[in-house]
């Protein structure tokens, strides 16, 4: 008996060290040379459940601040199973973002894009995808095509919702953003085809940073069968297509018209992202910036004035916007830029470097995330009163550059995001048409424990057939 007592004895013991020593690796990890300051949490863990808590859109999380101030802008954590450096550094997160490659995504990410998706592959494989995308939306014929369709839709949805009295800025923008996508993608469908792609899109699990545990009733499972439904609906319509001869939309002709590198899963595959990555982030960035619209009448006051005007200039009153139009909004375009400094507040530039990189005395080593914040875009160095919403502050600079050394809410680098042009027609067509009304929005904007735009108190903006700005 005592020896049973004692064999247990040791198999605890045992047990023990095991797990202390467990414990231990996994709070002081291995390095060749210093690791930046930092906590790594419990094990597995680590510290995502603070890092996902919600909290302001307009200001950095509690949890980045309160480690900025123990640990000084570039620190370790360790987040969704993995091991990440996060930096407010400016110059260090354009150095990597410059140099180095290999996107850094949670498992969760890889998993709802496709472990061979064109994306996140290699520099190549993006380089070719950018190639892809200017072909569809950088051509000038293919560009005012593209523009028109998101004119009549943004027409027709913005009357929709004057008829009812509200609309919802970010649902209306994500029902545009799919039906211009599903009509240059797969052409003419049928509307039963149609509907159920758009209500997919809708029930698409929002948030891509994510514990990666795929097990039923966890969020990366959610979305993984969301993914696998969606690429099945995509291939279905675009088979039947080319199986019965039918004309497929210009996206697609672009994409699958290179046949010896493009093979229709890969077309499939290719069109399911970008829908993904335009519908994720366009519509709630544009919400946040009708909400910051509307608690500033002056710049409201002066959108309506420059719009107003577009509106005046045309003989034929019912006409679609021109690229003309499109480039003398001036003011419109100092709105987005403003809005896109103010509301990055999440990480910009994700890679996984492939060689240990010092920074100082520290090293960051190959294989770890790096998570970089746009925090100079509240640097009062750079920009005066950073936390003010000004537009003006963008009078007289280059409204088109999407990316400089103290503006990068699209990223930097040679995995500049590839929708960027794209996102800011959408919209400023958008609030063309918003701008032909008297309106009103009720939304208190935070990031959820998922990192993404939400409204818990909804986005609708208020407006009505009788509140329509004679022009």
């Amino acid at each position: 008996m005592v020896e049973v007592y004692e064999l247990w004895i040791v198999i605890v013991s045992l047990i023990v060290v095991k797990l202390s020593h467990w414990i231990y690796q996994w709070r002081n990890p291995r390095c060749n040379g210093k690791l930046p300051p930092g906590s790594m949490g419990f094990p597995i863990m680590g510290e995502t459940f603070q890092f996902m808590k919600p909290h302001d859109a307009l200001q950095f999380s509690a949890f980045v601040k309160e480690r900025i101030l123990r640990y000084g802008p570039v620190f370790r954590t360790s987040l969704f199973g993995g091991n990440a450096i996060m930096s407010m550094d400016n110059e260090l997160n354009m150095e990597i973002a410059k140099t180095t490659h290999i996107p850094g995504v949670p498992k969760s990410i890889t998993r709802l894009f496709g472990e061979n998706n064109l994306f996140v592959q290699s520099i190549e494989s993006h380089k070719h995808v950018r190639s892809l995308t200017f072909q569809m939306l950088g051509s000038d014929g293919l560009r005012i095509r593209t523009m028109k369709d998101i004119d009549l839709l943004s027409h027709k949805h913005m009357e929709e919702g004057a008829r009812k009295g509200f609309l919802d800025v970010k649902e209306t923008l994500s029902t545009i953003l799919i039906e211009c996508l599903a009509k240059k993608v797969m052409g003419d469908i049928e509307p039963g085809s149609a509907k159920e792609l758009a209500l997919c899109w809708r029930n698409f699990p929002s948030g891509w940073f994510r514990l990666p545990f795929n097990f039923p009733g966890m969020g990366v499972y959610n979305m993984m069968k969301a993914r696998k439904r969606m690429m099945k609906l995509l291939k279905e319509a675009v088979l039947k297509k080319i199986t019965s001869g039918e004309e497929l939309g210009e996206f697609f002709k672009i994409i699958y018209g290179e046949k010896d590198t493009m093979s229709v899963d890969k077309a499939i595959e290719y069109i399911y992202t970008f829908f993904l990555i335009a519908n994720e982030t366009t519509p709630r960035i544009l919400a946040a910036t009708v909400k910051l619209i509307s608690k500033n009448p002056k710049v409201m006051e002066e959108l309506q004035r420059e719009h107003a005007e577009i509106f005046r200039g045309k003989k034929d009153k019912e006409a679609s916007l021109t690229w003309e139009d499109y480039k003398s909004m001036t003011f419109t375009h100092m709105v987005i830029n403003e809005s896109l400094r103010i509301t990055s507040t999440v990480p910009v530039v994700l890679r996984t470097p492939d060689h240990d990189i010092q920074v100082g005395d520290n090293t960051i080593p190959a294989g770890w995330i790096f998570m970089g914040y746009s925090s100079v875009h509240f640097n009062p160095e750079k920009y005066e009163d950073p936390l003010v919403f000004n537009p003006w502050r963008w009078k007289g600079k280059d409204l088109s550059a999407l990316v400089s050394k103290n503006y990068i809410p699209f990223g930097a680098g040679p995995r500049l995001c590839v929708g960027a042009y794209f996102a800011k027609l959408m919209m400023a067509i958008f609030i063309h048409y918003l701008c032909r009304y008297r309106w009103s929005m009720k939304a208190e904007i935070t990031v959820t424990r998922s990192y993404v735009l939400m409204f818990p108190h909804g986005c609708d903006v208020q407006i009505s057939e009788d509140t329509k700005v004679d022009n």
